[in-house]
């Protein structure tokens, strides 16, 4: 199967997997974070710094991700919880036992503040008939991840390229 079945193509451009963020954006997270990096920037650490600078405290961007990443076991959940969700799937529906990100690039408009609420939603932008790499047989594709705050403007767009393959038998 070296062409991209139609199943899969009819995906691509679709929005799926609206999620919430599993906290809301807590600034005892943020400093953890800032800490546990040596981030000194004078914004994470003084009121009047960001107020002057960002206009408010800010979580870095870097912590854009912090927010969806699942939590070990939560009441009521009937499914496995894994980030990047459509990647996942991807890797099922080609039977690829191995997968890789060989790119990422976000892109931000509006900072994330406390008490922030986030919601992400996935988007298949592409996939490529099967290739031969070093590593194997297998496919690229490209999802976008939109990250929205609780008015529903845009925060962030995350551009993931990943190759799904088979290691080829030697």
């Amino acid at each position: 199967m070296t062409e991209v079945p139609a199943d899969v193509l009819a995906r691509v451009g679709e929005p799926c997997h609206r999620e919430q963020s599993v906290v809301p954006v807590e600034p005892g997270a943020i400093t953890a974070f800032v800490s546990a990096s040596h981030n000194g920037n004078p914004v994470y650490w003084d009121d009047a710094v960001a107020d002057e600078i960002t206009a408010g405290p800010v979580a870095p961007a870097t912590m854009l991700s912090v927010w969806f990443q699942p939590l070990p076991w939560e009441p009521g959940r009937t499914e496995e919880a894994v980030p990047l969700r459509l990647h996942f799937e991807l890797k099922e529906r080609f039977g690829y036992p191995e997968a890789i990100v060989s790119d990422n690039v976000a892109t931000y408009h509006e900072p994330v503040r406390p008490g922030d609420v986030l919601t992400s939603e996935q988007r298949l932008v592409s996939v490529s008939d099967e290739k031969t790499t070093r590593l194997g047989t297998g496919r690229f594709w490209v999802i976008d991840v939109e990250y929205r705050n609780q008015h529903d403007d845009l925060v962030a767009v995350e551009r993931w390229t990943s190759f799904g393959y088979e290691v080829d038998a030697a």
